[in-house]
């Protein structure tokens, strides 16, 4: 797995401070897709060092570390992400996969967020009534919430 690039952002994830975690290798290639740079395998190797990297750069800052994509290796994803809930207890986890069922080797207890579902042009992102994308937040014991984004201001 390779992170492409990330970013430091405020609106991925509701009230949060989130690094952003671009995946490369994406298997998913929806069309109209807002990143298709990231079907390619390119970026630096994503692994416990280069969170470890970047969190610490970034650490007065942060809330939360999103993973955005790595449907190729939800194995991984998950690793990384109990990884970062043992060794960075006060940061929040996402995972924003296009996948339509949230994988089995994913156990949701190791995030606090998780998107999923593909991009589908016609239907819109999250901020879109009509989209089939669900955003959910873990509770405790690991029950999912689904969170219902705003439609997006038009000014």
């Amino acid at each position: 797995m390779k992170c492409f690039n990330y970013d430091i952002v405020c609106q991925e994830i509701p009230d949060e401070v989130t690094l952003a975690l671009n995946i490369s290798g994406c298997p998913n290639k929806c069309p109209g897709c807002h990143s298709p740079w990231l079907a390619g395998d390119e970026g630096v190797a994503l692994n416990e060092n280069f969170i470890n990297l970047l969190i610490n750069k970034y650490i007065s800052g942060l809330t939360c570390v999103c993973f955005m994509g790595g449907d190729q290796n939800p194995a991984g994803i998950n690793r990384l992400a109990s990884y970062i809930k043992a060794t960075f207890p006060q940061l929040k986890t996402a995972w924003y996969s296009g996948l339509i069922e949230l994988s089995d080797a994913i156990d949701v207890l190791n995030f606090d967020y998780i998107k999923v579902g593909p991009y589908i042009e016609e239907k819109g992102g999250l901020r879109s009534p009509n989209t089939n994308q669900k955003f959910y937040k873990v509770l405790r014991g690991g029950k999912l919430e689904q969170v219902r984004f705003a439609p997006k201001n038009s000014f």
